[in-house]
């Protein structure tokens, strides 16, 4: 065993160890093909081999680091030069850390986090209240169930390096890791709704003030399964109108499109069927570049013909809601084609339910949003604020020529970023100018009907366009999916500034227990879990016998709503004092209210109750604080 040749040859040579560990591993493999061949036990002979082969690495690496001791002892070779010498070795001086955050990502404080914890707290109550039920898939995911799925944003995915024989990524969104686990349980997975809040990753030039970053927090909500036509599309509709008009985000839009509508579109255009998807990334950029960039990029980098583009363009400068509608089912060019004919019918249907929703007036017909990934196969979405689009650039202006002009040029825009050579490294990649860069949108979705059939033919090898993949997929091609994902940084970009000018809080504490004269520890100590025993958020100043200026001054830095001050002749009669407190802006600044009272006396066995009675607490309980 290992144990055993280590210990006998411990006066050998490491040459000698290496051997005879090498020559046991040999006899204990052979004994372990053995037993597998003829069905023995395996524990045994699989631990042993276990434990050979670590004390050969053992006495490999113990060899290794004997040498590197050797020749960092030698003295450094003589160099001659004229007939002089210098032997004087040279110390390596140590490198200095450089103490920032990686490129993309960012610290956040703990008023930061409080105001994120109260923007993930809205949106996970508004999911469990249309019914979700949670799910967390893993951070990293193998590199080819990502592979393929995001278009040309596949360049964005953070590649790992080879983990244990698999090539890893980190993922790059929830929906993916989604379609991979409901493929996992057989792909026919009944009517349900999940959502997963967690970070995705992507190798994109970051805009940290915009909430644009590399490693960011998104919150999904996904219905599967097979629903009538247009219903779970609305239902997502309206969850996400009421998580941003509950979050404070200003005015938003959700601009909406069908895939098949587009892809009629190209079609009756004349994009060749090769060209639709590269073609349908460029026009999704019409909401930060203006046409005439867009029309470049169609035909100068991939290829389409310029009539072509010019007939696209008469359509994807249209928006609007029901009205938009009405114009394009009279458009007999475009009905004759099976493709828009679908999703026109899918978007009636969807006009319909938004008016029940009451959540028409938040939405925008607008046949310019593309979508880039791959995945999308019907309803596309994306929500929207004023801050979205790049400063000084109207998306309903991208059409529309300059002032004073009588030709069809486009609005002038922020000048567009220099591409950037893919071979640059991340010291080489220029700076970007955030003040020319939109939050962009802040949500966005849509229905992905065949990424769980993609991968449940993916998993049987064979192509999900063929027979055998329509088989593999089973029935309606694999399990329907419709979803939203919700840019949480994104958000908190917009939602912070806000939350700074009106005094937000940095923690949730409601009580802070305090004494006057004698320190009281233990009296302290024992009221303060007596009250977070019945949940009531409380804390004390971690001193013996501290100053009752001190204590005030530790519970007003956290806005505490209660204080609590505890004396020896007020706990003889079973009485505790509570002052309640307020703050308020004076000068731009958060300043206490003054207070004339000294507080009131409660009793101790009524204390809990009498806390939650007061209005401060309903206040507090409400959000108005």
């Amino acid at each position: 065993m290992a144990s055993t040749s280590s210990s006998s040859s411990s006066s050998s040579s490491p040459a000698d160890i290496i051997a005879a560990l090498e020559a046991e591993i040999v006899t204990e493999t052979a004994r372990f093909n053995e037993l597998r061949l003829s069905g023995g036990a395996l524990d045994d002979s699989k631990k042993a081999l276990s434990e050979l082969k670590k004390a050969l690495a053992l006495a490999k690496n113990a060899g290794k680091e004997k040498k590197e001791k050797a020749a960092a002892a030698a003295p450094a070779p003589t160099q001659e030069t004229g007939g002089g010498s210098s032997s004087a070795p040279t110390k390596k001086t140590k490198e200095r850390l450089l103490l920032k955050t990686a490129k993309g990502t960012r610290d956040y404080g703990p008023a930061e986090m409080f105001c994120r914890a109260h923007i993930e707290n809205i949106v996970k109550e508004c999911f469990t209240t249309y019914g979700g039920a949670c799910l967390d898939t893993p951070v990293f995911e193998r590199k080819d169930v990502l592979t393929d799925k995001y278009g040309e944003d596949s360049k964005l995915i953070f590649d790992l390096m080879d983990q244990g024989g698999e090539q890893l990524a980190l993922r790059y969104d929830h929906t993916v890791p989604l379609a991979r686990y409901l493929a996992m349980i057989g792909g026919t997975a009944p009517q349900s709704k999940l959502w997963q809040i967690g970070k995705v990753y992507r190798r994109d030039n970051p805009v940290m003030s915009k909430g644009r970053m590399r490693e960011f927090m998104q919150a999904d909500f996904d219905i599967t399964g097979a629903w009538d036509p247009m219903i779970a599309d609305a239902e997502l509709l309206s969850l996400l109108c009421t998580i941003l008009s509950k979050l404070d985000v200003g005015e938003f839009t959700i601009k909406i499109n069908h895939r098949c509508i587009l892809d009629g579109i190209f079609e009756v255009c004349g994009v060749p069927l090769d060209k639709i998807r590269s073609i349908s990334s460029a026009v999704d950029k019409l909401d930060k570049l203006p046409w005439a960039e867009v029309k470049k990029e169609m035909t100068e980098e991939k290829g389409l013909d310029p009539a072509v583009a010019d007939k696209i363009g008469e359509y994807v400068k249209h928006k609007g809601g029901p009205e938009l509608l009405s114009q394009l089912e009279t458009d007999s060019t475009l009905t004759s084609n099976k493709s828009a004919k679908q999703g026109l019918s899918d978007m009636s249907i969807l006009f319909n339910l938004l008016k029940a929703y009451n959540a028409l007036d938040k939405v925008s017909f607008d046949l310019s949003l593309a979508r880039g990934l791959d995945y999308y196969t019907g309803i596309i979405y994306e929500a929207v604020v004023e801050g979205s689009a790049p400063p000084g650039f109207k998306s309903a202006n991208a059409f529309a020529a300059p002032p004073g002009s009588t030709t069809s040029a486009p609005a002038a825009a922020p000048a567009p970023a220099q591409k950037k050579s893919s071979k640059k490294t991340d010291a080489e990649e220029e700076e970007v100018d955030e003040s020319q860069v939109g939050v962009g949108s802040i949500a966005a979705g849509g229905r992905y009907d065949g990424l769980v059939g993609a991968f449940l033919a993916g998993a049987a090898g064979v192509d999900p366009g063929s027979k055998e993949g329509k088989k593999a997929m089973g029935p309606g091609g694999g399990t329907p999916c419709v979803g939203v994902s919700i840019g949480m940084d994104r958000i908190f970009a917009l939602v912070w500034p806000k939350w700074v000018e009106r005094g937000g809080r940095t923690k949730e504490t409601m009580v802070f227990v305090m004494s006057a004269g004698d320190g009281l520890l233990a009296e302290r100590v024992g009221l303060a879990a007596e009250l977070r025993a019945a949940g009531i958020k409380t804390d004390f100043l971690a001193k013996s016998k501290p100053k009752l200026a001190a204590q005030f001054a530790a519970g007003e830095k956290d806005e505490v709503p209660f204080a609590i001050i505890l004396g020896t002749d007020e706990l003889a009669a079973g009485l505790v004092t509570v002052k309640e407190q307020r703050w308020k802006f004076e000068d731009g600044k958060k300043v206490k209210i003054a207070a004339a009272d000294k507080g009131t006396q409660v009793k101790r066995a009524e204390l809990v109750e009498w806390l939650k009675d007061t209005e401060t607490w309903k206040e507090w309980n409400e959000g108005k604080w």
